[in-house]
């Protein structure tokens, strides 16, 4: 873990570099990879195309983060992930918050303690991946 939800609203599509933002979001809450290792990183872009804005600004835009991390990290811990990817968040959008209204906002979700189920195959693709390009196969 993390697993990184990057939210923002469609109508940042023309200036958001969103894979930009993903690395740069996931190299903040990684850090040092003391805490928390990349290996268990996952960083998804979702954009919002159906949403409301209550005062009804078109121009109005947002990214909102939702760090969802395992349960047991002490609140120091949390204090300064929060405020390390937060940080990197807003100098990420500083131009974009330069020109045009924009709100930014980071949730740190803990999985619970009791019910966290979590399978995947990456790295035995990744390891037969690697095998098959040796051997010339794309």
């Amino acid at each position: 873990m993390p697993h990184i939800w990057i939210e923002y609203s469609s109508n940042l599509r023309p200036q958001l570099e969103v894979r930009k933002l993903m690395k740069t979001i996931q190299d903040a809450a990684i850090g040092d990879g003391s805490v928390f290792p990349l290996a268990g990183a996952r960083t998804r872009g979702i954009c919002i195309d159906d949403y409301l804005i209550v005062d009804g600004h078109p121009d109005n835009a947002f990214v909102h983060l939702t760090l969802k991390i395992g349960h047991g990290r002490d609140l120091q811990t949390k204090t300064q992930l929060g405020e390390r990817v937060f940080a990197a968040l807003r100098e990420a959008t500083a131009p974009i918050m330069a020109v045009r209204p924009l709100g930014l906002s980071l949730q740190i979700d803990e999985a619970g303690p009791v019910l966290n189920y979590k399978h995947n195959n990456y790295r035995d693709y990744l390891k037969a991946r690697a095998a098959a390009q040796q051997e010339g196969q794309p």
